[in-house]
This record gives C-alpha cells, sequence and structure tokens, in this order.
C-alpha cells in the first residue's frame, strides 16, 4: 500500500484546506463503507426474490465494516479494477457471502448511487456552514444597520449608506444561495439499479420466475438506502446532476467573492473603515514589518475563483458521457467533486472567522463621511430648494460648479468648502436660510430606508435560521 507523506506531492486539500468532517466524507475509507452499503441493501432485495440466503446477508452484515483498502490495492495492481478489487477484498471476508456480491450489478450501480450518498452528506454539511455564516452576517447587521457611511459607485465617493445595509447585500445573496443548495439536495438522486445500459435488463433476468419484478427490486434497494433514484438512467445517472451541485456552489462562492473583495477595499488604508482580525503574533510580510494584509479575504477569493472554474468541466462531463457512457468524466470527477466542496467549505469557514472577528473603524468611517458626505447631501438641497419654488436645473448648475470647486478642495488636501460656499450662496439664500442649507448638508441622517431595508432581511435571515 502506497503511504502518502510530506516526502511526497499532497494535494492542499488533504491537509490545509477544509474540515476533516468534509475529508472523512470524501475520504477512501468512506467511499468503500458506502460501497459494502449498498451491496447489502442489493443482497437483502435480492433475498425477498429468493435469491439470496439469510445467512449470506449476515455475512455480509458481519464484514461491512472491516475495510482493507490494502489487500484492495494489491489486488486492483494486478487486475487494473478499482471496483472488482473492492468486491473480491469483501468475497475474501465472506466465504458463503462471497459469490452472490454485486449479482446483477454493473459497477456504476454501485458507484453512482455512492456518489449520489455522499453528495448529499457533503451538502448538508455546506448548508449548516453557510447558514453559520448568515449567523454572523445577521449579527453585523442588527449591530449596525443604522450607522451611516460613505458608499461608492465607479469607486468613487457616491451618496450614504449604512455598515448594515452594506451587510445586506451579502446576507440576502447567501440567503438565495442558502435555498438553492437545499433546493438542489432534496432532489439529488442515485442511478437506482439499471444494469450496463441502464435497461435492467440484467436484473430482469434475474428475477424472472420470482415474485419481484426488477423495478420492485430497485425501490427496495434504493428505499434501503434513503435515496431516489432517477426514473431513467443510462450506465451513469445523467452528469447534469453534477453541473447543478458544482452551479450551486459555484453561486455561494460568488457571493463569497464580492463580499470578500468588498472587504479588501475596505480595508485599505485609505478607506481603512475594516479590517480582519489580526493576531498579536501574526506576521503581515516577510519584507515589511508593518503590513496587515487582508490575507483571509485574499485566500477566500482564490478559492472560489478556483470553484467557478470547475463549472465549466461539470459542463463538459454532462455534455461528452456520449451514448450510453464514455470514461471523459470518470478521472475529473474524482478531483472536481471532493475539491469543489473542500474549497467551498474553507472559503466559507475563513469568511465566517472574518465576518465574527473583524474590526470596523468609526474614526476612519466619520473621516470618510466628513470628506465626501457633503457631496451627497447637496442632492438633498436640490430637492428641498425645487420644492420651495427654485428652477431645478439653474440650481443643479449652482451646486455643481460649487461641488467641483470643494472636489478641487480636498483633492488638493484643504478642507472640504461647499459648506461654507452654499450656505453663502444668494442665488440659493433667496429661497432658504444658511442654517436651513447648513442642516440640509448634514449628511449623517442622509440613508434613506437603509436601515429599514436591512431589517427586512434580517428578518429573512431569521427564518433561515429559525432564530426568532
Amino acid at each position: 500500500m502506497q503511504e502518502f507523506t510530506h516526502d511526497t506531492f499532497i494535494s492542499p486539500f488533504t491537509w490545509r484546506y477544509g474540515s476533516q468532517r468534509m475529508r472523512q466524507i470524501f475520504s477512501e475509507k468512506n467511499k468503500r463503507l458506502l460501497l459494502r452499503r449498498i451491496w447489502i441493501a442489493l443482497a437483502r432485495a435480492e433475498q425477498q426474490a429468493g435469491l439470496v440466503s439469510q445467512q449470506q446477508v449476515a455475512e455480509l452484515e458481519a464484514h461491512r465494516d472491516d475495510i482493507d483498502i490494502e489487500r484492495a490495492s494489491e489486488i486492483e495492481k494486478e487486475i487494473k479494477h478499482d471496483l472488482m478489487a473492492e468486491i473480491r477484498t469483501y468475497a475474501e471476508q465472506c466465504p458463503s457471502a462471497g459469490a452472490i456480491i454485486h449479482l446483477g450489478a454493473t459497477s456504476m450501480d454501485i458507484l453512482d448511487n455512492m456518489d449520489a450518498l455522499r453528495l448529499k452528506d457533503a451538502l448538508r454539511l455546506i448548508i449548516d456552514e453557510a447558514k453559520d455564516l448568515l449567523e454572523a452576517l445577521t449579527e453585523k447587521m442588527e449591530e449596525y444597520k443604522d450607522t451611516a457611511c460613505m458608499a461608492f459607485t465607479h469607486l468613487q465617493p457616491a451618496e450614504i449608506t449604512t455598515a448594515g445595509y452594506r451587510f445586506s447585500q451579502s446576507a440576502q445573496d447567501l440567503i438565495d444561495d442558502i435555498s438553492d443548495l437545499e433546493t438542489v439536495l432534496e432532489n439529488i438522486r442515485g442511478k437506482g439499479m439499471k444494469g450496463a445500459v441502464g435497461t435492467g435488463a440484467s436484473y430482469g433476468e434475474l428475477v424472472k420466475d420470482t415474485p419481484v419484478s426488477s423495478i420492485q427490486l430497485e425501490e427496495m434497494v434504493m428505499n434501503e438506502l434513503g435515496l431516489k433514484a432517477f426514473d431513467a438512467a443510462t450506465q451513469i445517472y445523467t452528469r447534469k446532476q453534477d453541473l447543478r451541485i458544482i452551479q450551486a456552489l459555484s453561486s455561494l462562492c460568488c457571493t463569497m467573492y464580492k463580499f470578500s473583495a468588498d472587504f479588501r477595499f475596505l480595508q485599505s488604508p485609505p478607506l481603512g473603515e475594516w479590517s480582519e482580525p489580526f493576531g498579536s503574533k501574526q506576521v503581515g510580510s516577510s519584507a515589511m514589518p508593518f503590513k496587515r494584509n487582508p490575507i483571509n479575504c485574499e485566500k477566500v477569493d482564490s478559492l472560489t475563483r478556483f470553484v467557478s472554474s470547475l463549472y465549466m468541466t461539470a459542463w463538459q462531463n454532462g455534455a461528452t458521457t456520449f451514448l450510453e457512457r464514455t470514461l471523459d468524466d470518470s478521472a475529473n470527477r474524482r478531483i472536481m467533486l471532493p475539491e469543489a466542496f473542500l474549497a467551498t467549505e474553507e472559503s466559507l469557514l475563513t469568511l465566517t472567522k472574518v465576518v465574527k472577528g473583524m474590526s470596523i473603524h468609526m474614526t476612519a468611517i466619520e473621516r470618510q463621511m466628513k470628506a465626501y458626505g457633503i457631496f451627497s447631501a447637496s442632492e438633498r438641497l436640490l430637492m428641498e430648494l425645487g420644492k420651495r419654488g427654485a428652477d431645478r436645473q439653474v440650481m443643479h448648475e449652482v451646486i455643481r460648479e460649487e461641488s467641483l470647486k470643494a472636489w478641487q478642495d480636498v483633492q488638493s488636501g484643504r478642507e472640504n468648502s461647499l459648506r461654507e460656499n452654499l450656505t453663502g450662496d444668494k442665488r440659493i439664500l433667496a429661497y432658504l436660510s444658511a442654517q436651513e442649507i447648513d442642516s440640509l448638508l448634514d449628511a449623517s441622517d442622509y440613508t434613506g430606508d437603509a436601515a429599514l431595508r436591512t431589517q427586512l432581511v434580517i428578518e429573512k435571515a431569521r427564518l433561515v435560521l429559525n432564530r426568532p
């Protein structure tokens, strides 16, 4: 048996990324345990048809956990067929039942149902972890829904939003992602027991002259596995199922990428409004001791881009398993499916820690508001001037001219002069007092329905989380 150590290549997903639970789901041991579970379910159904004895089923049950990867690897080296190697290993352990293991089945009857079972387990874990992230975002929404801050369009200061409303955008997308993942989970199906090209001919021949039909045999197996079967299949279940799974994971990763990328902008010192948690002994750079890089969000963006790249592989698998089966999908699925889940999971776990431990720096938020908030509030001034009977086009030009002058001041490092300019402009004073102008230019409460809309998202998140 080959041993994998740090003296040879091992995938970062083997030890660096993802949880032990997710790695266990996609482990060789779990795979082989699931294979045996399916063989036992098949034997039990065939017992109902009178083809297998109770003693044989009991023997299979007695050895269901006796996985021997070393022995199976020895056999595979000789016969060049991994599933047959596992069958022979199991058969050596079961002198009475060995002859009936895999009776009537083709390899993909067992392997595709096994994949469906572990994909369901992996999706359940991802959904639970996505809800942990949603809970962390919900706590931030609740805490900061009224905290005014500058919003940016085209990466330029725009109007005023709230920090909580900014969190709500990602939370809203995440709620939809969770719903999509739950739908995909609910609809995962196995191939069923349909034989070499999906017609069930081998099973039909096997159960001929028994009280059980081939379709009833399949139903008994799948009911024991707790798995629905596709009505129609070839040698495999349609690889469109894998595509739907990767699509749902990729969509979740899109949500995480967007949030993490925005976080990186907000941690940049010129803004400096947010920052990742940073350990007291954490090193930011080997060359620059002062650095505090957003390494966690960068990791999330790196891994989520990787998951997005797998969509095309899944698409090609769905399209290129020509006629009833080719092996165009076989090798890449061994890589694609586990790594898609592990990369998504690592991103979820990392981002949840970031959100829970992040800092929001009010001094930086107030600095941005002082420099740019008044430009946003000038819109409110324009609205009030229109209500007072001023010519909207004329006043728009007045405010535009004064804003450009003030913008030059800010870019030159001087104090923003817009308040002084507008409160002293005679054309505006004809409609409003200086005190009224000054009050309208206070941007701190110019946040529209941001807090209310944040609350709407909070309430939807609570429903998803089953929290009052």
